[in-house]
């Protein structure tokens, strides 16, 4: 069965028990949110939209069910600096750019080449690269009206 043919729900459960984790109602509905919003929410804004789905959940389940998420490879867990830690659902290979007034973080498309990779990897003395995230700072584009920030040229 192609992985297109199995439910959000059938690919959780699946997910969950090859890493030895149980399937709950809790950890489903924190699913389902995840990986159909694109907003990268913090733990406690993925607690305020699922609970109105499932009343009896706790903030802490929330906590929970995201570093499961994490651990099953579901979501990512996205940290900023000092800033509280977001949550992505998507899996793929993306990158990320975000907001320095409003903290709005948006998924931007594209990978570095696989040769780039493997010279970086080369280039760090010993270091064995096995992954990399690259994330952009700047200000959308309502911050940028509002504020009147100046805009980065590329060349």
């Amino acid at each position: 069965m192609d992985q297109q043919d199995l439910s959000s729900d059938d690919v959780l459960r699946d997910a969950l028990e090859e890493h030895g984790h149980r399937f709950t109602e809790q950890r489903a509905a924190v699913y389902r949110f995840l990986s159909s919003t694109d907003m990268h929410p913090t733990a406690d804004e993925v607690f305020l939209t699922v609970r109105n789905q499932v009343p009896v959940i706790s903030l802490a389940t929330v906590y929970k069910s995201l570093e499961t998420l994490v651990s099953c490879g579901l979501a990512q867990k996205l940290t900023f600096g000092e800033g509280c830690a977001r949550y992505d659902g998507r899996t793929d290979p993306h990158h990320h750019a975000r907001c320095l007034s409003c903290e709005r973080i948006v998924d931007v498309p594209g990978s570095l080449p696989p040769e780039d990779v493997r010279e970086l990897d080369q280039e760090t003395d010993g270091f064995t690269v096995t992954g990399y995230r690259l994330e952009f700072t700047g200000y959308c584009s309502g911050c940028r009206e509002d504020d009147g920030a100046s805009v980065m040229a590329w060349s």
